[in-house]
């Protein structure tokens, strides 16, 4: 089960989310998100991070030559479009970017936003899910409806998004089979701000899960 803590703005705090076992941080590089965190900070985390871990830059609508300059520059081993990124674009991606992991977020609304899925996945890694909500890309806070995706079986592994927390996640896990989950909101004080005790607590109900 892979862990994406997503929203990723300070450099203990890193650190210590790393150290309690989780496998990939996400750093928004969205300049109108209150999570936005500028490109030499990220540099200056992945500087002091174990090469393992998945260092994953969230986008959103960016141009391909500014995200391919932060990739190179900060280090990011993972690219993740979360906004209106078309086939071509995630193909073009693909091409510079031959050695990292490209996962594309899809805003789910029913299962009529799927149907693109296919036109995706030659050119993508990992597919994210999260919630629809108009002008929104990321961090509603607001959970999908996890029963109508229970048969979800994608050609690709994908993460679940969208309100999780450590309270719900069991029953995430319970109603479907993703191989992730990605949560932000649902692990902070407020935004950008992680709380620690919160990261534990998930980490605890998981290896609940497993047990």
């Amino acid at each position: 089960m892979r862990i994406k803590i997503c929203g990723i703005t300070d450099l203990q705090q890193a650190i210590s989310i790393e150290s309690l076992g989780v496998d990939t941080l996400g750093f928004i590089c969205v300049k109108k998100s209150p999570r936005y965190i500028q490109e030499e900070e990220i540099k200056k985390i992945i500087k002091v991070l174990s090469s393992p871990i998945s260092k994953v830059g969230v986008f959103v609508n960016e141009e391909i030559d500014n995200i391919i300059k932060i990739v190179k520059n900060t280090g990011l081993t993972a690219v993740q479009l979360h906004g209106d990124e078309t086939p071509n674009f995630c193909s073009q991606l693909r091409e510079l970017l031959p050695d990292r992991e490209i996962i594309k977020a899809f805003r789910y609304q029913n299962a009529d936003s799927l149907s693109l899925l296919l036109e995706y996945s030659p050119f993508i890694d990992t597919i994210l899910l999260d919630t629809f909500q108009q002008g929104i890309y990321g961090g509603t806070g607001k959970t999908l409806d996890w029963q109508q995706l229970d048969n979800f079986r994608p050609s690709r592994p994908w993460l679940l998004a969208g309100g999780l927390t450590p309270d719900n996640v069991m029953l995430a896990l319970q109603t479907l089979q993703c191989d992730g989950i990605d949560l932000s909101s649902g692990v902070e004080i407020s935004a950008g701000n992680k709380d620690l005790e919160k990261i534990k607590l998930l980490l605890n109900n998981l290896n609940q899960v497993k047990n």
